[in-house]
């Protein structure tokens, strides 16, 4: 196993966009029990009701709507991640026994409003479920001792449109620090951890390793087909669902997520009617990721989707090879390859814009076993100019190939 701590440390986490200057959202792994005396820590708020509309100048504002109190539908087991950004829990809902995880996130700055909205979007605009990706049940935002489940574009809640006002005004916007305000995200739980964990925990396997690349290579097609790109692709983001007795993989954490639907101009009629965008026509310009994970381009501020697809490459390297680092901020392990420059290890994205003609040594170490196919598809999907990579169309296609020549 190749680690490179003997060099400069680097963390991995670049993982603010630079535009909005939003914090790190990284959420450590680390559990611990829930404290039994927790107040109200140990339920999920489930108090429905909504505050009364705006209304015209010298009108008489209505009554207050009924609340209506729900039992709380989910309990909260134990603290799996914690960070700035939130806290989740493994949780079970109270009805099915069904176990989920919960996150909850403190809206009291628009950093982590703009965080929160970016991930509740990209999951609530997916209308369909795919097995390699999370699954997002509901999320409920609660202020002032109410409880009220969010839904895309519901301008009937003042207080969805007061989040969406935070995180485009950059200022608080939702009330006094006294009056905190919290999304609860319920989603599937994933009892085998992140990918690191899984991996550097076992034996090499070329068989998982091939079925780990197929499914994330599904998983980006199906979200790039939604006209969504994830721009945090990494191993702390990719967690494992061992449910049916083999490992599943979930692509997660979609807080620098973008949604590129909705631009004019950009897309074509698709067959089943509806406008899709070409996600690798739109540009991006907010330098956002995990800077081990980010393409040459992403330094830069202006990129696309194939950035995505430059992030898996250094991922599937990383896994194949065993290639890992020592993350300066948490000081765990970490899957990722990187170039080293006398004592210092260096991304590969950043190296690559520093010297764009620097030729890649694709297997790293003498004795790995590679096939030239997959060989060939990651020198590809790293390809210092994006217009050289495969889309993730493309690599989906390309990818069964290899796995099954190999």
């Amino acid at each position: 196993m190749d680690t490179g701590d003997g060099g400069r440390r680097r963390t991995n986490s670049v993982r603010a966009c630079r535009r909005s200057g939003a914090r790190n959202a990284k959420l450590k792994r680390e559990v611990g029990k829930v404290s039994p005396g927790q107040s109200r820590g140990d339920e999920v708020p489930m108090e429905e009701g909504s505050a009364p509309d705006g209304v015209a100048k010298g009108e008489k504002p209505p009554p207050p709507p009924p609340r209506r109190v729900l039992g709380p539908r989910y309990s909260l087991l134990r603290e799996v991640g914690r960070g700035s950004y939130g806290v989740v829990y493994e949780a079970v809902a109270r009805r099915s026994g069904a176990r989920v995880a919960v996150k909850k996130l403190r809206c009291d700055a628009p950093e982590n409003v703009e965080l929160a909205l970016a991930e509740f979007w990209a999951l609530a605009s997916l209308e369909r479920r795919h097995e390699n990706v999370v699954q997002l049940e509901e999320c409920v935002l609660q202020r002032n001792g109410m409880a009220q489940k969010m839904s895309h574009g519901n301008k009937r809640s003042e207080q969805y449109l007061r989040l969406v006002e935070t995180s485009l005004k950059g200022e608080r916007v939702l009330g006094y620090p006294e009056e905190p305000c919290y999304l609860w995200f319920v989603m599937e739980f994933c009892e085998g951890g992140d990918l690191n964990q899984f991996i550097l925990s076992r034996s090499p396997d070329p068989a998982t390793n091939n079925s780990f690349m197929l499914q994330l290579t599904s998983a980006v097609a199906f979200l790039h087909k939604n006209n969504i790109v994830h721009r945090d692709l990494k191993p702390d983001n990719i967690l494992i669902s061992e449910k049916s007795g083999v490992p599943v993989l979930k692509v997660a954490d979609f807080g620098l997520s973008k949604v590129c639907a909705g631009f004019g101009g950009r897309g074509k009629e698709g067959e089943d009617g509806n406008k899709n965008v070409n996600v690798n026509k739109f540009w991006l310009s907010s330098a956002c990721g995990s800077d081990f994970y980010m393409a040459p381009e992403v330094w830069e501020g202006h990129y696309t989707a194939k950035a995505d697809i430059f992030a898996l490459g250094i991922i599937m390297w990383a896994m194949i090879e065993r290639i890992t680092f020592i993350d300066a901020e948490s000081k765990r392990e970490l899957l990722g390859t990187y170039i080293r420059q006398g004592s210092e290890i260096v991304p590969v994205g950043e190296a690559l814009l520093e010297n764009p003609k620097m030729v890649l040594h694709i297997p790293q170490k003498r004795r790995t076993s590679m096939s030239d196919g997959i060989k060939q598809l990651l020198k590809d999907m790293l390809a210092v100019n994006p217009q050289d990579r495969p889309d993730a169309f493309e690599l989906e296609t390309r990818m069964d190939q290899v796995t099954c020549a190999a």
